[in-house]
């Protein structure tokens, strides 16, 4: 069942203090949804939170890394709290990781699965319940053109994002006939923290990587009005850019193709 409606309904937004996030919880906000925004960087949190208070509604904040599932455990404990009710989860938070395979340490490996991959595990797995309790409600997972295809130099991001996309694929047909729905985002290229506060073989990549995202990137407020428009639809998927259509498209079409033409893409990268 979808949910139609925002209005006094309760949103959690991980990685909410900037970005993607910030974007979502003010866009939730004005359509009349409370928000409990989380995020490690409690620096942020305290600005995003002014940001969102002219709102009207009911905001609050929350430390947290969702890679820990005791912390994840009290953030759903103190969201309850504050809030009474759960019926909005969004699975926004992430981390990057990149440079070649060969120069990527297993312990970068490691702090990327636990925050993309993990992190999304165990929110579902805490706050799942409390949104099935609900008569409406719905998860929210935020995915990459890297969960489509696999890119060189993104080798552990690539990993985090294809078992993102298969974790949340599998949960929405579980959850089918229930109060709860579940949408896969695809945002496109969009201006974030996630390259400067990522890890990378070298500065000069971060750097280039960065440019080129600016470069092509959409806004995120564009972002967040299509993802409530496909909250209110209950709909599978949500996928923005021309970029990402095209290599949805292709490796549909013929995944060797799309693989060869990233691959030939990868070799004209400037990082």
């Amino acid at each position: 069942m979808p949910l139609k409606d925002f209005t006094q309904k309760t949103a959690v937004v991980t990685g909410g203090a900037s970005g993607i996030g910030l974007a979502l919880a003010a866009e939730l906000s004005q359509r009349g949804c409370n928000v409990a925004l989380v995020d490690c960087r409690a620096d942020r949190l305290q600005e995003a939170q002014r940001q969102l208070v002219t709102s009207g509604r009911h905001v609050t904040t929350h430390e947290c890394d969702i890679g820990d599932f005791a912390q994840v455990e009290a953030l759903c404990e103190a969201v309850s709290q504050a809030h009474g009710h759960v019926h909005l989860l969004i699975n926004n938070a992430g981390v990057s990781v990149a440079g070649p395979f060969l120069e990527t340490s297993l312990a970068d490996f490691d702090w990327l699965m636990r925050v993309n991959f993990w992190g999304t595990v165990y929110c579902c797995k805490a706050f799942l319940p409390r949104l099935l309790n609900e008569p409406e409600a719905h998860v929210v997972t935020m995915c990459s053109s890297f969960g489509l295809l696999g890119f060189a130099g993104k080798s552990a991001y690539s990993a985090s994002k294809f078992a993102v996309r298969g974790f949340s694929e599998a949960l929405r047909m579980e959850l089918a006939g229930t109060s709860t729905g579940l949408t896969v985002v695809y945002p496109g290229p969009v201006q974030t923290n996630i390259l400067r506060d990522g890890r990378t073989a070298s500065e000069a990549q971060r750097q280039a990587e960065t440019e080129f995202l600016s470069s092509r990137a959409i806004p995120a407020t564009r972002v967040a009005r299509q993802v409530a428009r496909g909250i209110q639809r209950n709909a599978a998927r949500v996928r923005l850019s021309l970029d990402y259509a095209a290599i949805d498209w292709l490796t549909r079409l013929s995944p060797a193709l799309a693989q060869a033409g990233g691959a030939w893409a990868a070799r004209r990268m400037p990082f």
